[in-house]
């Protein structure tokens, strides 16, 4: 049976993608301190997040963690209006930032989960 390039190649981004969620999103929460419009870097620490974040909005709706993808646009939603004011967070949106973010992992470990069993399957 001869196999599919296009499916091939989708399983292999689809596990690029499931090994590096969990560190976007690490990664994003590590940042929180970086982010708060005290900071000298506040703006250069937003748009690195949303960047990040980004990559989870697109390519996890396209290959199969679409839970994950939501969740991160909201994540996105939240840091776009600070990123494209050159701004860091102000205090409320911090903690709004933080609980998204939290929503974001508890969603993108279910997904990973059930990705990581039917990988073994």
């Amino acid at each position: 049976m001869a196999i599919d390039p296009f499916l091939e190649r989708l399983a292999r981004v689809r596990v690029r993608f499931a090994s590096t969620l969990a560190t976007k999103i690490d990664e994003t929460c590590a940042a929180i301190p970086q982010i708060a419009e005290t900071t000298p870097a506040a703006a250069a620490a937003v748009d690195e997040a949303y960047r990040s974040v980004h990559g989870i909005v697109g390519v996890g709706r396209a290959v199969g963690f679409p839970a994950s993808g939501n969740a991160a646009h909201d994540v996105e939603e939240l840091l776009r209006p600070p990123r494209q004011q050159g701004r860091g967070l102000t205090a409320d949106e911090v903690a709004r930032l933080t609980a998204v973010l939290q929503v974001l992992r508890d969603v993108a470990a279910r997904e990973l989960q059930a990705f990581n069993s039917s990988s073994s399957a």
